[in-house]
């Protein structure tokens, strides 16, 4: 068994897009769209996974928007998203620097959680060790769920 990927529905292809890749920096791999289906789907890959996403089949993320506009629940018993960074500091900062909440901050100096636009939960985990803790995050306080 091999993992391929994790779907998510999405209600505005431009607002996700300025949020996985602009600022969670995601790359778009390919997309497709059904006229018959009435949908879109284009998948997405970390950016350490770019080049191997099309020869080794990485791990994707799936948007899928459908034409005809619906109304999604938050679906937190579907969990979460999580990615692997160099610098959980320096992530957070760029993502709030960038307009993204910072609901659970890496007050630990390994873990926080970030929303997407359609409210599904990301976490971000620091690669290797946890970092040292630090201002402003070792005191800040929870925002909204994640």
């Amino acid at each position: 068994m091999r993992y391929l990927h994790t779907m998510v529905r999405i209600s505005d292809v431009d607002k996700s897009l300025d949020f996985y890749c602009n600022k969670l920096g995601m790359r778009e791999v390919r997309r497709t769209d059904s006229e018959a289906g009435r949908y879109t789907l284009i998948f997405l890959a970390a950016p350490e996974d770019t080049g191997r996403a099309s020869t080794e089949k990485a791990p994707l993320l799936e948007l899928t928007y459908n034409w005809d506009p619906e109304v999604y629940g938050e679906g937190r018993n579907f969990g979460h998203l999580a990615f692997e960074v160099d610098d959980i500091y320096a992530t957070c900062e760029r993502l709030a620097r960038s307009g993204v909440t910072i609901n659970r901050p890496p007050r630990d100096g390994r873990m926080a959680f970030i929303r997407s636009p359609d409210n599904v939960s990301i976490e971000l985990l620091q690669k290797g060790e946890a970092r040292p803790k630090a201002e402003p995050w070792a005191s800040m306080p929870n925002t909204g769920k994640w």
